[in-house]
């Protein structure tokens, strides 16, 4: 009887290591997935060297990502990402045409540089309700808060050719990453989806520092 328990345990020890392993190979290559560049530049703050990275699948006309942005991210910030602790990553994953072209924008905005993407982002947030209901305007006067002009607007939602880079980028999302829903999250590789409080994102970070 006690061999038999023996050769029990052992073969559920096995088994329990084989899915271990397994899981663990998974997320290895779920976050070689995350970390493989994209088409568009990654919008990317925080040192390159911190322990954490955290990568944010989000759409301009999505709710909780406006309160994320506006609730969560300047606490997460402060207390995280201008420490050295995480490296954050912001990613487009627009749910509908406004909110691509509220992304393109917000990259001509930015032109290579995160600080004024993400100042962009920001304002975009805050008028979401206006850009839902009366996009062109809330664009145009988004884009003039930056010093553009409508011209400049304009010619920038007209470059197709960052357009299909979004695309491209989001079907590599839904495909490789299997993003359904934003706002998405990936904690170093570890896939967090939907709403997430900073209490939330805290208890998964702290483990990552130790």
């Amino acid at each position: 009887m006690n061999v038999r328990r023996s050769i029990a345990l052992a073969l559920l020890l096995a088994v329990a290591s084989s899915v271990v392993a397994g899981t663990a190979r998974a997320q290895s290559a779920l976050a070689e997935a995350v970390a493989k560049p994209v088409s568009l530049p990654d919008i990317a703050i925080g040192s390159p060297t911190a322990p954490v990275t955290i990568t944010e699948y989000s759409s301009m006309s999505c709710p909780h990502c406006a309160a994320f942005g506006q609730n969560v991210f300047p606490m997460l910030r402060s207390n995280y990402i201008d420490t050295g602790k995480v490296r954050f990553v912001f990613r487009e994953f627009p749910l509908d045409i406004k909110a691509a072209a509220a992304s393109i924008l917000a990259r001509c905005i930015g032109n290579g540089d995160s600080e004024k993407y993400l100042g962009a982002v920001e304002m975009i947030f805050k008028l979401q309700e206006q850009l839902m209901m009366y996009t062109k305007n809330t664009l145009l006067y988004v884009g003039k808060q930056h010093g553009m002009s409508e011209q400049d607007v304009k010619t920038c939602e007209e470059d197709q050719a960052q357009f299909n880079k979004l695309n491209a980028d989001q079907q590599y999302a839904v495909r490789e990453l299997k993003i359904a829903a934003t706002p998405t999250f990936f904690v170093n590789g570890f896939r967090l989806q939907g709403s997430m409080t900073y209490e939330e994102l805290e208890e998964r970070i702290k483990p990552l520092l130790k």
